[in-house]
């Protein structure tokens, strides 16, 4: 089986690519995003799924341009909000999952690892850094090979930085873009609360910068 490959090899490519990633909602941790490429062309999307009187935000789907369900996020319980589980496509009883991700509990350690289930070339990967900064890396737990990055985004017109609700998801050569965007799904849940900071300026995304 393909180390890079674990929900859909459309999102497999020979490049690096660079999606930006925009929060549709700044109230509630999870409230939705939309994903685009460098063209700025739609290439996954989250629905609402945070705030009162909502849907469980337990359970997080993820979906291609087309609304077609590539990934579902639950999490474990009990588990605090810091045990998550992936399965593909559209969770259906008895289903089992093809990852779990878990947050450190060594105190004074900001990590994260993932655990990949069943016959896969790379069994564990570890996501270091801050994403309340937007400044993450996903990296194999073995060989330290870096598969996925979350930055920061500047305004290409001003250079001025974008808010924390837009940011960049780089994905390496060979890695699975849709898991990418699955683990940020699992970093905004456990670490949601961390988004925006007392005082930050907000920079909107124009047109350009998608």
């Amino acid at each position: 089986m393909k180390g890079g490959l674990l929900v859909d090899d459309e999102f497999i490519h020979e490049e690096e690519r660079s999606l930006t990633v925009r929060k549709t909602s700044l109230f509630f941790a999870g409230d939705g995003f939309t994903v685009y490429d460098c063209k700025g062309s739609l290439v996954f999307r989250v629905d609402s799924y945070g705030g009162p009187n909502t849907r469980d935000t337990d359970e997080v789907v993820l979906m291609d341009a087309h609304g077609r369900c590539l990934l579902t996020l639950r999490r474990k319980r009990p588990s605090l909000r810091r045990r998550w589980e992936g399965y593909l496509g559209e969770r259906s009883d008895g289903q089992k999952p093809i990852f779990g991700v878990r947050r450190s509990s060594i105190i004074g350690r900001n990590s994260v690892t993932v655990e990949v289930y069943g016959d896969y070339q790379c069994s564990e990967y570890l996501i270091e850094g801050s994403f309340g900064a937007r400044s993450c890396t996903v990296v194999e737990a073995e060989t330290r090979l870096k598969v996925a990055e979350i930055r920061r985004k500047m305004d290409a017109s001003t250079n001025v930085m974008l808010g924390k609700d837009v940011f960049s998801l780089n994905v390496k050569p060979g890695f699975d873009g849709a898991f990418a965007m699955g683990l940020v799904l699992v970093l905004d849940q456990i670490y949601g609360d961390d988004l925006l900071e007392v005082g930050e300026e907000q920079v909107h995304p124009s047109a350009e910068d998608l």
